[in-house]
């Protein structure tokens, strides 16, 4: 009897040990990727002056909270400009982060004698890491923004950065030239099968599309599985539909892709 007790308190002490060694090959993918981008997230906040000592939800804030990378200025600055381009029209002007926010706070305070008296504003922006993959990082950014009307907007937008090269990525930088034609072709079939409709039903009646022809947008991320395209709101269908996201398998594209692109890690 005793014999089996230490038999079995051995079997119990070497399951425990395989146990105890499992998290260690779980960080063993980071040693492959030697050109991930360091970054700490930044926030950046302004309250209306009649805020007081009201919450946040409860009065006109306006905030951003996005990545800082190290030593990477065009990323950064592609960040910002982008992270401005949500909501508002921004080319080569000023990119000040804050003084958006200065200004949408004094947007508030210029109209609110002609707003409901319990009506307050909010300017909510975001920008995140989604992955990050041997020489490719893609972030979304996005937010949501109410400052008077029936509803507010939600928007996200992504950026696809080639880290090695330092830009972002566009589509003819991992497809073939000439992609577009069979590219929308297999994208519409996608999105017909999402949306449960036929070969042949129109498409004018139901979506925003120009002449009701399918076209694909260049909102886009590059993910392990596919690219996957974003619609946001009116943009193909109405509000209360919200956003529409079509993911395009790179197994069904796999003739349009380049050979030595970002995307080589994702292909098997």
């Amino acid at each position: 009897m005793k014999t089996q007790l230490i038999a079995a308190l051995f079997v119990l002490l070497g399951l425990s040990s395989c146990h105890l060694a499992a998290p260690k090959k779980l960080e063993l993918p980071v040693a492959k990727v030697k050109d991930t981008l360091l970054y700490t997230y930044n926030t950046l906040k302004q309250r209306a002056p009649d805020c007081g000592n009201k919450p946040d939800t409860e009065c006109t804030v306006a905030q951003i909270e996005y990545p800082v990378f190290s030593g990477q200025k065009t990323l950064n600055d592609t960040v910002r400009k982008k992270l401005l381009n949500v909501f508002f029209s921004v080319e080569n002007g000023d990119t000040s982060l804050n003084k958006t926010l200065l200004g949408f706070i004094k947007s508030y305070d210029s109209s609110k004698n002609s707003t409901e008296p319990d009506m307050f504003y909010t300017l909510d922006l975001y920008a995140y890491v989604l992955n990050q993959d041997s020489s490719l990082a893609t972030l979304a950014l996005g937010g949501y923004q109410f400052s008077g009307g029936a509803h507010g907007s939600t928007q996200r937008l992504f950026i696809n950065w080639d880290t090695k090269a330092k830009r972002e990525i566009n589509l003819r930088d991992i497809l073939i030239a000439g992609y577009k034609y069979q590219l929308t072709k297999v994208a519409e079939h996608l999105f017909r099968r999402q949306e449960k409709l036929s070969d042949t039903v129109s498409l004018a009646d139901s979506y925003f599309f120009e002449n009701g022809k399918f076209r694909l947008n260049h909102n886009f991320s590059i993910t392990p599985t596919g690219l996957n395209f974003l619609y946001n709101e009116y943009e193909i269908k109405p509000y209360s539909e919200g956003m529409t996201e079509l993911l395009i398998p790179y197994s069904s594209i796999k003739s349009l892709l380049k050979t030595h692109t970002v995307v080589d890690q994702y292909i098997k």
